[in-house]
C-alpha cells in the first residue's frame, strides 16, 4: 500500500511539473524576426513626427535631428491579441529621454491604424493617448527634460491616458548597458520584463477601462532627446496563459 501511494505522489509531482512548464514555456509560432541591422530591415517601417533611424555596428539608432520633435516608429506587420515580443535597447544620450512601446494599437472601431479615413499623426503625444486609436502603452525609460529623474515605468490604456500601474522603475536613468526587453500580452494580461526582472504586471478586467483591447500593431516611441540603440525585435505567439503573479 505504501508503494502505491508512493507511486501516486511521484505521479503528481511529474504532473505538476508538467503544469510549471506549460505557464512557463509559452513561446508559440515565430511571427516576425528582425534584426534591426541595416536599411532594409526597415522597409515597411513608418516614422511618424521628426525622427530619424540610422544603422552602426549591428544597431539601429533612432533619434530626432536636432531635437526637432518626438516620433514614432511603426513595425509593418499587425500582431494577433496574444503575443510575446522582445527586443534589446541601449541608452546613448542618459542626460535626457523618454522611451515608450505602444501595442495592441488600433483605431477606434478596430481599423489599422493606418487606414486613410483617420487623422495623420506627427508624433504629437494626445494624438496616441487621447486621438483616434486604441492602444496600451508602457514607457520602460523615463528621464524626459520636463520630468527628469521619474525612472518608475508606466503602464496606461488608451484612448484616455489612463494610468493602470505604476510601481517598479524601469532602465535605470544612467545606464548605458545593453538591456532586453520582454513584452508580454495574453488576453488582458500585460507583462513587461526588463532583463529577466518583472516591471509590470496588470490585469485587464475589460470593465473599468473599457472592453480588452486585441490585435493591432507595435510602435516605439521616443521625445524629442532621446538617442536609444535598438536591434533583435522578434514576435512569438503567446501559447499559453503566462505564469501566475508572485
Amino acid at each position: 500500500m505504501k508503494l502505491i501511494w508512493r507511486q501516486l505522489f511521484i505521479i503528481v509531482l511529474q504532473l505538476s511539473f508538467l503544469t510549471v512548464l506549460a505557464q512557463t514555456n509559452t513561446k508559440g509560432k515565430l511571427l516576425y524576426a528582425n534584426p534591426l541591422l541595416g536599411k532594409e530591415d526597415t522597409t515597411g517601417w513608418r516614422m511618424e513626427g521628426a525622427g530619424r533611424v540610422e544603422f552602426s555596428n549591428g544597431w539601429m539608432k533612432m533619434f530626432s535631428p536636432d531635437e526637432k520633435g518626438h516620433h514614432v516608429l511603426w513595425c509593418p506587420q499587425e500582431f494577433p491579441e496574444n503575443f510575446i515580443a522582445e527586443w534589446e535597447v541601449q541608452n546613448l544620450h542618459t542626460k535626457a529621454g523618454l522611451c515608450i512601446v505602444f501595442f495592441a494599437a488600433t483605431g477606434l472601431n478596430g481599423e489599422d491604424i493606418f487606414a486613410a479615413s483617420l487623422p495623420k499623426r506627427d508624433g504629437t503625444f494626445k494624438e496616441y493617448t487621447n486621438g483616434a486609436i486604441n492602444n496600451y502603452h508602457i514607457s520602460y525609460y523615463a528621464n524626459s527634460k520636463d520630468h527628469p529623474g521619474r525612472e518608475t515605468a508606466h503602464l496606461r490604456k488608451n484612448k484616455g491616458f489612463r494610468l493602470v500601474q505604476e510601481i517598479e522603475p524601469g532602465i535605470p536613468l544612467h545606464s548605458k548597458d545593453i538591456h532586453k526587453i520582454q513584452l508580454v500580452k495574453f488576453e488582458g494580461r500585460v507583462l513587461l520584463y526588463i532583463d529577466s526582472r518583472k516591471v509590470i504586471d496588470w490585469v485587464d478586467d475589460g470593465r473599468q477601462f473599457g472592453k480588452i483591447l486585441k490585435g493591432g500593431r507595435i510602435g516605439f516611441r521616443q521625445m524629442k532627446w532621446t538617442q536609444f540603440f535598438y536591434r533583435n525585435f522578434n514576435v512569438w505567439e503567446c501559447a499559453a496563459q503566462p505564469e501566475h503573479k508572485e
